[in-house]
């Protein structure tokens, strides 16, 4: 017992009573608070090291703002980094870096400082400190604005986006062309701000900053490019195919066929041959030999015999090639090979549009009207006034069908048997193809006046010509001013015109609708005189001065002799200046 009392209690009792537990924990609250101190202690020691308030070793982009206070450290990174976004910024767009010019996006250099300071002043940073002299690497603060970014994103996209294009297949002088396929690609303008404004400040060396794209991949790929310049661009361009029509061979040769022929990819994106079969048709390689192996329909051809209709010639049954039976022909044929390519092309049976049979069915029995207009025999007068009274020769015009001298005449070209003449344009005369032209609309107005049918579309000079009828005339252009009217005489029209070097004349045959149609002219009214200019540069032409004025005309209908009928045409002309051309 003696020894018990002396030793104290066992070691695996001693804390097993009160007053045990109770110095146990004193003891522990005195190593916590000595290890508080000491922490504490550190804490301050690492503060009192640090002699500004941005932590020592601090940097921000590479600039060392470590020691410094906060002032300090914002003009610092202002003039080092502060600028950084005004220059060309290094970025990668797909496959290709670049540098571009970006706006919107700024160096927060109050934010950044904050940052670093803050990041800074925890107690653990700072007694790290103490133990190591390791820098520390504090991210910049962007400042950006959206609207100035994305508008200047906006253009680097112009500049960088790429088109998707197809794979595809074309024909050039007689051989086929692949088209590579290309992926289209888009700057992702929403990834591409968050991808700027995440990244440090540029320049200094920094890597280029990598901005999203949205890529599309073509349609058409390499590998149906290469089928379809397999299987049929390559047969097709091999060699010439033969059509054979009315005991005829027509060869084509590859370098007509290409110019005719292009590969478009179908609803599965598989490049199929399409032909310009009309194309091909008008072709002269094609049409010329064609027009031999096949004869074109004939009209029957009228005159007068004492004011009655006769037929002076009787109409002819012809044969056409469509476009469509060149297609029918032509495309099986090329990939074909040898004798192979050799193929008929069919033809179909054209019936004339007149016949003499028609012509009394049809009400075309005496002269309704004519009319003739004398001009000048310049040469591009006779040219174009005699090609355009050659086109319209023939007409015939069914009962409630319109008729349009454009579409009858054509564009007035060089191809179309046209040469370049005087016109009026913008109240002047002017050099221009189909020159004369407006002579033969005028003469057509006055047969359709005189013949009682309605007119649609006309409209006089802009300033009065003295061989022509005031307010009884008519001018044209392809394209904008065109010379109409409707058959409303109840029965076919047929349409004479001939020329010779000084005049030009319209008859109109059919049925008539009126015993008479006059035409009672009124004053001139409004009266103005012309000015003095000098012309265009290029292709003036002189012209003399005449007034300008207002005139109205009546066509007047009659039956038995008496007024059944009447309509005015009111036409206003501008005075005509004097044009000088020194």
């Amino acid at each position: 017992m003696l020894r018990s009392s002396l030793l104290g209690p066992p070691a695996d009792t001693a804390d097993a009573t009160p007053g045990g537990r109770r110095r146990i924990g004193r003891v522990a609250l005195v190593a916590a608070g000595a290890a508080g101190l000491a922490f504490g202690g550190l804490y301050v020691v690492g503060l009192l090291v640090s002699s500004g308030e941005v932590p020592g070793g601090t940097r921000v982009s590479g600039v060392d703002i470590g020691g410094m206070s906060r002032s300090q450290a914002r003009e610092k990174l202002q003039s080092t980094l502060g600028g950084a976004w005004s220059e060309p910024v290094k970025v990668r767009i797909g496959d290709r870096t670049s540098a571009i010019d970006v706006a919107g996006f700024s160096l927060d250099g109050e934010e950044t400082v904050a940052r670093a300071a803050r990041t800074g002043s925890d107690p653990f940073t700072v007694i790290g400190r103490l133990f190591t002299s390791d820098d520390r690497e504090v991210e910049p603060v962007v400042r950006v604005d959206e609207a100035k970014a994305r508008a200047a994103l906006a253009k680097t996209a112009k500049a960088h986006d790429r088109k998707v294009r197809e794979g595809g297949v074309t024909f050039h002088a007689g051989e086929p062309v692949s088209a590579k396929p290309v992926s289209g690609q888009s700057l992702d303008v929403d990834g591409a701000l968050k991808a700027l404004a995440a990244s440090s400040v540029p320049g200094q060396g920094t890597a280029a900053v990598t901005l999203p794209i949205r890529t599309t991949e073509p349609r058409v790929g390499a590998a149906e490019v290469n089928r379809a310049i397999k299987e049929f661009a390559g047969p097709a361009m091999s060699a010439p195919v033969t059509l054979t029509a009315g005991g005829r061979k027509i060869e084509i040769s590859p370098a007509t066929l290409g110019a005719h022929l292009v590969m478009k990819p179908d609803k599965a994106n598989r490049l199929t041959p399409a032909l310009d079969s009309k194309g091909l048709l008008a072709d002269p390689a094609l049409a010329g030999p064609l027009a031999q192996a096949t004869d074109e329909a004939v009209d029957a051809k009228l005159s007068l015999d004492g004011g009655r209709v006769v037929v002076a010639s009787n109409g002819k049954v012809g044969q056409e090639i469509t476009a469509k039976a060149v297609e029918t022909a032509v495309l099986p044929l090329l990939t074909r090979t040898g004798a192979a390519r050799t193929g008929a092309v069919a033809t179909e049976k054209v019936e004339p549009k007149l016949t003499g049979d028609d012509v009394g069915r049809l009400g075309i029995k005496e002269k309704l009207s004519t009319f003739t207009v004398n001009f000048e025999p310049e040469p591009y007068r006779v040219t174009n006034i005699g090609r355009a009274a050659e086109l319209i020769d023939g007409s015939v015009v069914r009962p409630g069908e319109d008729w349009s001298l454009n579409r009858t005449v054509g564009e007035r070209t060089k191809a179309n048997g046209f040469v370049e003449g005087i016109i009026i344009n913008n109240d002047q005369f002017e050099k221009a193809a189909g020159g004369g032209v407006s002579t033969v609309a005028t003469t057509v107005f006055n047969a359709m006046f005189f013949a009682g049918v309605k007119p649609l579309e006309y409209r006089a000079h802009s300033f009065y010509i003295e061989r022509y009828p005031e307010g009884r005339e008519a001018t044209v252009a392809w394209g904008s001013i065109d010379l109409r009217f409707r058959n409303d005489s109840g029965n076919a029209l047929y349409i004479q015109a001939s020329a010779t070097d000084t005049s030009v004349t319209v008859t109109f045959l059919g049925t008539k609708k009126y015993d008479a149609v006059e035409a009672v002219k009124g004053p001139r009214t409004n009266v103005k005189q012309p000015g003095t200019r000098e012309g265009a540069e290029e292709k003036c032409v002189p012209q003399t001065p005449l007034e300008g004025f207002d005139v109205a005309v009546d066509r007047v209908f009659k039956d038995g002799g008496e007024e059944v009928r009447r309509e005015t045409f009111k036409t206003r002309y501008v005075p005509r200046d004097s044009v000088t051309c020194d």
